[in-house]
């Protein structure tokens, strides 16, 4: 196939605090600013197993707020839920509710950026998950 994904672009009114906080959030490093601005580009740590495997990440300035919710969400995975989501508010994530409380089993926290937009922090693999990736 010749079609591969290279990033995914989240639009912000504030591609600096954004940027910053998903910088923080996944630990990757910024690897383009634009000059006004108005476009910053997060790749996984250099030399890291993610680094030119995983998508990039691009915020781009956008003068419209979101019109609603999100039709496109990332979905994180830690190794401890509990801290990482405790890590994130700490960063300025805040938790929302979009009904999963109606569900009667979740395994994932949804969050917010700082700019509204939601996230997913998904529970860790059990050992028994890890041990069939392993075996693939």
């Amino acid at each position: 196939m010749s079609l591969s994904w290279q990033c995914v672009v989240v639009d912000c009114v504030d591609p600096e605090r954004v940027a910053g906080f998903w910088a923080e959030a996944l630990g990757w490093r910024r690897t383009h600013t634009s000059e006004d601005g108005g476009e910053i580009v997060l790749e996984p740590p250099a030399g890291s197993p993610q680094d030119g495997v995983s998508p990039d990440l691009i915020f781009i300035r956008v003068p419209d707020p979101t019109p609603g919710k999100n039709r496109l969400h990332l979905d994180v995975r830690p190794t401890d839920q509990a801290a990482e989501v405790a890590r994130l508010e700490g960063l300025g994530a805040t938790r929302i509710e979009i009904g999963q409380s109606q569900r009667a089993e979740t395994y994932w926290v949804v969050m917010a950026d700082p700019e509204g937009n939601e996230f997913c922090v998904l529970r860790p693999y059990t050992a028994e998950e890890l041990a069939s990736f392993a075996a693939e």
